[in-house]
Order: C-alpha cells, then structure tokens, then sequence
C-alpha cells in the first residue's frame, strides 16, 4: 500500500523558492509515497518564536496544529528549522497548557525532517540522481543541533552518480543567517557569512549544498554580492537531477 505524507512546504520555499518546493515534490513521488498539499497551510511561527515574540508566535502554531492534525500520515518539513520548531519548539510554547500540548506532541511525533524522511523512515539512500561534479555540504545548525541529523543527507549525497562530494572546512559553523539573528546583530551575522565563503572557496566545490532554505538564500546572497561563481542549492535540488 502506498503512504501519503503531508508536505509542510515552509514560508522561504513557498515564497522565494518554488523550484526547491518542486523538486522535493519530484523526488518524494519517485520514493514511491503519495504527496499531499494543504492550501491553508501557513508560517509555524518560528521566526516570532525566536525573536521571543511568544504571544505572536501561538495563533501560528494553533492554527498550524488545527490544519494538520485532520490529516493523516507523516509531515515531511524540508527545512531542519521549522521541523525542529514544530517537533521540539510548540511543546516548549505549550508546556503549561493541557489542551494544546497533548496536540502539539502528537504533531511532533509525526513530523520529519525531508532526508530524515527519506533515510530513516523510507530507507531510502539511492534515488538514482546523478550530479556530475564537485560539491559539498553545509551542516546547518537547527537540523545538526536540535534534531541530531546528519548523516542522512551524507548518505543521499553520496549515492549521487558522478558526484565528488568533498567535505567543507568548518561545516558545522553558523552560516550567519539564523533568522532575526541576521537582522539584529547584522555585524556578527556578516562575519559569520565571510567565513563560511571562504570555507566554501577553500573546499574547491562549485556548489555548496544546504537543507535549508535559509542558509541557501544567506549564503547565496552574499556570494552574489561579491561576484563569486560558487552556488547554494537545497539537497533536493540535487536529488532530482538526472
């Protein structure tokens, strides 16, 4: 029997980058699952959350919460960020509310990461992509951090046909962005983009690979800016390249 998951496409993705929304779509059809869109899906709240802005950030979740728990089936997030607001973040949003947070666990327990997904739950790794080239990868920090994944997008990268996948000096460090982060401490923020340019530069990889779309949009921003040739692409965008 075939499954169907629910795609939380995240605001970033749905806004900025419809072609990573596209290809996620591609790539989880050709693991064999059913794709379902919810139109009246919206932003989790992670942004007012992390701003502290917590009164803003419940009708989000609320609504987020009422929207997907009619559905059935695994919520695949391709977004570390925001899989990690809804699995980790509402049950810290909800703590003393016993009507919402049983909801809000039962949410999280559902929801996945989209290499997560991919590896862990479908025990999938090779989907026949093939990407000739050098690339590397960007561990980004909510995905590493708070939902410990890693070596799921490894495993996917490395099954690419024709790749030469190379491992990116201080993978592990913020790529600046982090939200509000970036916009209230533009300085540090700034520091932090340059060092990861030049870790992308030092690696000898064209393109540097996230699965985020706020650290592709950050990253890529700022290579933009100083006219560099190097690229930032969602795995997804990979995964479906043949």
């Amino acid at each position: 029997m075939t499954d169907t998951i629910q795609l939380f496409v995240t605001c970033l993705i749905d806004t900025l980058y419809p072609e990573i929304g596209e290809a996620v779509l591609h790539v989880l059809r050709r693991s064999g699952v059913i794709v379902d869109f919810l139109g009246d899906q919206t932003c989790c709240g992670q942004p007012a959350f992390n701003a502290g802005l917590r009164e803003l950030a419940r009708p989000m979740a609320e609504h987020t919460i009422r929207v997907f728990e009619a559905t059935r089936g695994p919520i695949v997030v391709p977004s570390g960020s925001c899989a990690a607001m809804i699995r980790h973040s509402y049950l810290e949003l909800f703590a003393q509310e016993p009507y919402w947070l049983p909801r809000a666990r039962s949410l999280a327990a559902r929801t996945y990461e989209f290499t997560e997904y991919l590896v862990d739950v479908l025990g999938i790794s090779e989907l026949g992509a093939r990407f000739p080239g050098k690339i590397t990868y960007h561990s980004s920090c909510h995905l590493l951090r708070e939902l410990g994944v890693d070596r799921q997008p490894r495993l996917l990268l490395q099954a690419v046909k024709d790749v030469e996948l190379v491992e990116l000096p201080g993978t592990q460090e913020c790529c600046g962005f982090g939200g509000v982060f970036s916009v209230e401490h533009p300085e540090i923020s700034a520091a932090m983009l340059e060092r990861k340019m030049a870790n992308v530069q030092a690696s000898g990889a064209p393109v540097v690979v996230s699965c985020d779309a706020g650290c592709i949009m950050n990253i890529n921003g700022g290579l933009h800016r100083r006219g560099r040739s190097e690229r930032a692409l969602h795995i997804a965008q990979v995964l479906d390249h043949e």
